[in-house]
């Protein structure tokens, strides 16, 4: 049975195999770009949301992606107004 096994083995499931290829594709992605499309949208996002609880000006809310070795730390300041 092990030499069976080991001559024939199992197949990977397809989703398995698509995922990890997609990770592959995404992790070469990153490291190929100069820097990340995201945080415009992002930074606009977040004034949005915060802008629906609190008064806050887009100027007082700063975002940061500083890269640590193979992590990527997105950094983010808000500078809420006074009660």
């Amino acid at each position: 049975m092990a030499l069976l096994s080991f001559l024939f083995p199992p197949k990977a499931k397809t989703a398995t195999a698509a995922k990890e290829r997609l990770q592959i594709i995404i992790a070469r992605e990153r490291t190929g770009r100069a820097g990340p499309d995201f945080l415009p949208a992002l930074h606009r996002e977040l004034i949005e949301v915060i802008s629906k609880y609190t008064k806050v000006s887009a100027d007082n809310i700063k975002l940061s992606l500083d890269r640590q070795g193979n992590l990527e730390v997105l950094e983010v300041n808000v500078v809420l107004p006074d009660a």
